[in-house]
């Protein structure tokens, strides 16, 4: 069997941005459950095709889309709560992902490090510390930071700004497509992290 091609720095960074969700810990599939079994609460269900297609986006924003889209009537936070509530619940169950932490790790106090996320900054230190990575992040951008979220390059832009490095100097590892059209509108160099997972 052929080795894989080992995730790497680019030699032009000087800064790294690293997404949370998906990118650091496999957290996908257990937002996915919480997500499947908030909207059976509600009367209605979420593909996994659906769930994927939005992700990046943050969780009161996928509420109302999702109230729109399914014509259902309930508070939006309400149904984001109760999501968050049940993510929470398996939270532990999701597992550090192994080539992107080795990099995180191998760059701690050589180059710059920042998180990305479109996540809330309670849940991204819970999952950064459940990742065992959260020490080595002095910056964490969340959804609570800014204005206008993924796919808008505005999260990486504010990373890039609080580790005091110029965007085209500053890597992206992301697995969503909306983040990595974020990190492609920063004019940063955008890295897939999904053809390096196992």
């Amino acid at each position: 069997m052929s080795k894989i091609k080992e995730l790497s720095v680019d030699p032009k960074a000087k800064g790294l941005i690293f997404d949370i969700d998906g990118t650091i810990s496999d957290t996908m599939p257990i937002h996915l459950i919480a997500y499947q079994h908030t909207a059976a609460e509600y009367g209605f269900e979420i593909t996994p095709e659906l769930f994927y297609s939005m992700g990046g986006i943050p969780v009161y924003q996928t509420s109302s889309i999702l109230k729109e889209k399914f014509n259902k009537d309930f508070d939006p936070q309400e149904f984001a709560d109760k999501k968050e509530a049940n993510f929470l619940k398996n939270i532990h169950l999701a597992g550090p992902i192994q080539p992107v932490i080795k990099i995180i790790k191998e760059y701690a106090g050589k180059l710059p490090m920042a998180c990305g996320t479109g996540g809330t900054r309670f849940y991204a230190v819970k999952t950064l510390a459940n990742a065992g990575v959260l020490e080595n992040f002095e910056h964490i951008v969340t959804a609570e930071d800014v204005e206008n979220h993924k796919p808008s390059p505005d999260t990486f832009l504010k990373a890039a700004e609080l580790m005091g490095v110029l965007p085209e100097y500053c890597q992206v590892f992301e697995d969503s497509k909306l983040g990595l059209q974020a990190a492609k509108a920063a004019g940063m160099i955008a890295t897939d992290i999904t053809p390096y997972l196992m």
